[in-house]
């Protein structure tokens, strides 16, 4: 049977993609770099489950000063989803982190975030809370 490895997401600033994933609680599980290729791969994965990575691609810029390649939403996907203990407090970290909730968790189940580089997170409540204030009352914002 297939296993999965991995999702892959191209990063323009490895930083601080890591530190928008450790809000999450994941945390890096491993990491290559390639002199001659020149890019950097991350793997990230949540303790306990590092069965499943998410490997962030940074492409180093070209050797001869020109500007490296711009991620417009061209080369991603969909959206990567995380079960989550708390969906209100996980929204909370991020906010407080300056993180926007483009899609509030309205219903105690569901939210979506953008990782710095605009690749869609789906948060998902493991299990369903009741619907709550300020959440209820938030709208989206922006795509997600």
């Amino acid at each position: 049977m297939p296993k999965f490895l991995h999702s892959m997401i191209r990063v323009t600033d490895v930083d601080k993609t890591i530190a928008f994933f450790d809000l999450l609680g994941l945390k890096e599980v491993k990491r290559f770099d390639s002199e001659q290729g020149r890019f950097t791969l991350v793997y990230l994965a949540a303790p306990g489950d590092e069965d499943a990575q998410v490997e962030l691609t940074y492409n180093w810029p070209p050797a001869d000063g020109s500007a490296g390649e711009i991620y417009d939403g061209g080369r991603n996907f969909g959206h990567i989803a995380y079960r989550v203990e708390n969906i209100y407090a996980t929204c909370q970290t991020l906010m407080d982190a300056g993180i926007t909730i483009n899609r509030p968790p309205r219903d105690g189940h569901m939210a979506f975030v953008r990782t710095p580089d605009n690749i869609s997170i789906e948060l998902l409540q493991d299990g369903r809370l009741e619907p709550a204030e300020p959440w209820t009352s938030m709208p989206n914002i922006g795509a997600w």
